[in-house]
């Protein structure tokens, strides 16, 4: 069994997994050991990951990128303005959900964002894989730390979609933490003062902060901050902004006008800001950007940092906010580590190092650390793994209260209360009480709806109890609900029952024996004695008496709804594979008609008349014509039927020249056997002579005069 690590991000994706010797991060097809989160539309099929970003230049009405960006997002958020920024279809509302509408296969498709995301993880699912040569199944995901309920929900609808079996949804600093932490033999002791580090992830769109504490077999987060609009793709953005400036002043060329020419200046903006970070300067060239006209430039560092001066102002604010969240000073943290791609821009890494007022520290591999988590907490929570015990302790990002209707009976009952508050560790689990005589409803909602990325609703979920009804006395039922922000950071209420209080008997601690014995009162004998009765109390319980049905209604997607994606999934990877192997079967046709005319004139040669060999040399010209032309885009089937009909003809010739090679073979086998036979003969013959020689010697010692005196 394979255990697997996601790290799903913006711009790319991160793939590792766990084996018998650790976590290795493993390469996709084209052996990059990242993939570009991009799913495409073309008109025969779609182009995930690396094929999408190969057309994504001749494609972008039907690239889409930023998938994680818009799971759970409903069409009305302002935070897709922002999106669509990134992203070149339109965004559509699609029954309230963001989505997108593409062509694909010659028509008008639409697809929701979490059908989005469930094609992109079948791909990486297919790409890891096909590097373990073992099916995929157990998986962890990171996601940002500020997704909310409804975001991890159509992550995990999008991975059961995609066939895979979600072992935990992780934050992204969380799982960098836990490979951080994991390999660490030093730790301190329980009882011992905890290392806390603060973790540091500027990555393509958001920028984290999460403060752990560490101790030996455990890591403890305090505190997690964000900005949601900081990353390596706003400084992307504000180099191609002052490249467009640029350009319209010295060119005349308004690349705005222009998709295709606004995705080429971005391409070498990307590339412009990495070699900055390692340079005072960059030339920047492109050409035939716009009506055949080449542009270039130079971009100096100092220029670049006061076009992400807007940015750069904003680094200390998520910072503070952590440190305040832990209830920390920057003294009290005793390493900074730094994560993601954005981190490695030197005017970042020095505010950063300025605020702390302490060195920086880049021990784990800044592009990997999160995907390599990923696969640690796999390999925990699999049971085909052992692992090294290693307890990860996430909190609560926002504040989520139940809401209720007030009961009948109980006119000063309040309606509303915070069961877990920010900070509040995650997983966990609370009892809520209720005395009803009737069934009632319960709305799990986010308290402090300002908190929440855009405007995404605050609803979590609708919860009725069922069975409630008051005993023959009229009285109220004691309702227990077990509530539980789960291990992926979604709220359930798990399960109901209900309980009556009743006077059981306890039998009395042993504590509370003692004055007895000792009482002076207490007989001494020497005979054996029976043993003393226990002695019990009643006491007050409340005693389970029975469950209590609970009817949920949240923000995973309806059984019905889940199955027609699947269907629709399945049927559209069917056609990929179709796609793909038809093109294989197109390039085996055109392989063997080169390959087989070269044989001709070498191999095949002297096993073919002359007749035989221009029918055959026709029969491939045809074979050709047909291939450049018409036979450009047919079926697997008739592909597979020309290589047929050319190995049919080819056939006898064929035939001839293998029976040669076997002729050739038999008689090289029967010349090795009987040069083994006659160097076994000779080796016979030699150790028969030896024999003989050695009973010579003996017959001639026997032989020999004894010395005189001997007897």
């Amino acid at each position: 069994m394979s255990v697997v690590g996601i790290d799903f991000g913006t711009l790319k994706t991160v793939i590792a997994v766990a084996r018998n010797r650790g976590v290795d991060v493993i390469s996709n097809e084209v052996s990059n050991r990242s993939t570009p989160s991009l799913v495409a539309f073309g008109p025969k099929a779609r182009y995930l990951g690396e094929p999408a970003k190969t057309q994504e230049i001749t494609n972008l009405k039907n690239t889409v990128a930023c998938l994680k960006r818009l799971a759970g997002r409903s069409a009305k958020d302002p935070d897709l303005e922002i999106e669509q920024q990134f992203i070149t279809p339109p965004i559509i509302d699609i029954n309230g959900q963001a989505g997108v509408e593409v062509t694909y296969r010659g028509e008008k498709e639409k697809f929701t964002a979490t059908q989005l995301i469930a094609m992109f993880l079948g791909k990486i699912k297919q790409t890891a894989a096909s590097e373990l040569k073992l099916p995929v199944s157990d998986v962890v995901i990171s996601v940002p730390a500020w997704f909310t309920d409804i975001q991890r929900r159509s992550l995990i609808d999008a991975a059961e979609i995609a066939g895979l079996k979600l072992l935990r949804l992780i934050n992204d600093t969380t799982a960098a933490a836990l490979g951080y932490g994991i390999t660490k033999l030093d730790l301190p002791a329980a009882e011992e003062k905890p290392r806390r580090v603060a973790f540091v992830d500027v990555g393509d769109s958001t920028y984290t902060c999460s403060i752990v504490e560490f101790r030996k077999g455990e890591l403890a987060v305090k505190s997690t901050a964000y900005d949601r609009h900081f990353g390596g793709r706003d400084f992307d953005k504000a180099l191609v902004d002052h490249l467009a400036k640029e350009f319209k002043g010295k060119y005349k060329l308004d690349i705005f006008s222009n998709p295709r020419a606004v995705a080429r200046v971005l391409a070498a903006a990307e590339k412009t800001k990495k070699i900055l970070s390692a340079n005072q300067a960059a030339p920047v060239n492109i050409e035939s950007l716009m009506n055949d006209i080449d542009v270039s430039a130079l971009i100096t560092r100092q220029e670049f940092e006061a076009m992400v001066d807007h940015l750069l102002n904003r680094v200390h604010i998520p910072l503070e906010q952590a440190l305040a969240d832990a209830k920390l000073k920057k003294e009290d943290v005793d390493f900074v580590e730094m994560l993601g791609g954005g981190s490695r821009v030197p005017a970042l890494k020095e505010r950063i190092q300025s605020f702390f007022g302490k060195p920086l520290s880049f021990t784990l591999n800044q592009d990997e650390a999160v995907a390599r988590g990923c696969a640690f907490n796999c390999a925990i929570l699999s049971p085909a793994f052992r692992v090294r015990d290693f307890a990860v302790q996430d909190i609560v990002n926002y504040p989520i209260e139940f809401a209720w209707e007030k009961a009948p009976d109980i006119p000063d009952e309040d309606t509303s209360l915070t069961v877990f508050g920010k900070g509040n560790v995650l997983p966990s689990t609370k009892i809520l009480t209720f005395y009803r005589k009737q069934p009632f409803d319960l709305e799990a909602r986010y308290a402090k709806p300002d908190e929440l990325p855009g405007k995404i609703s605050p609803w979590i979920g609708r919860f009725s109890v069922k069975g409630v009804r008051a005993d023959e006395k009229d009285d109220f039922m004691i309702c227990k609900l077990k509530a539980r922000v789960n291990i992926h950071g979604v709220l359930n209420v798990e399960s109901g029952y209900y309980v009556e209080d009743q006077e059981v008997e306890e039998e009395v601690k042993d504590e509370e024996k003692k004055d007895e014995e000792k009482s002076p009162d207490a007989m001494e004998t020497d005979t054996t004695k029976d043993e003393p009765p226990k002695k019990t109390r009643k006491v007050k319980k409340q005693v389970r008496k029975g469950d209590l049905p609970i009817v949920s209604g949240t923000n995973s997607l309806d059984s019905t709804v889940l199955e027609a994606f699947v269907e629709k999934e399945a049927q559209m990877a069917s056609e990929d594979k179709l796609v793909a192997d038809t093109e294989e079967k197109k390039n085996e046709l055109e392989t063997y008609i080169y390959e087989l005319r070269n044989k001709l004139d070498d191999q095949y040669a002297d096993f073919a008349s002359d007749e035989e060999k221009t029918k055959i040399r026709a029969k491939l010209d045809a074979a050709e014509d047909w291939l450049y032309d018409e036979g450009d885009d047919t079926t697997k089937g008739v592909y597979i039927a020309k290589i047929d009909e050319i190995r049919a003809l080819a056939g006898p010739i064929v035939q001839r020249h293998f029976e040669k090679l076997e002729a050739e073979r038999l008689a090289e086998q029967e010349r090795i056997e009987a040069k083994r036979l006659a160097e076994e003969e000779v080796r016979k013959a030699a150790e028969a002579e030896r024999a003989a020689n050695g009973k010579d010697e003996e017959m001639t010692d026997a032989e020999a005069p004894r010395p005189d005196g001997e007897a």
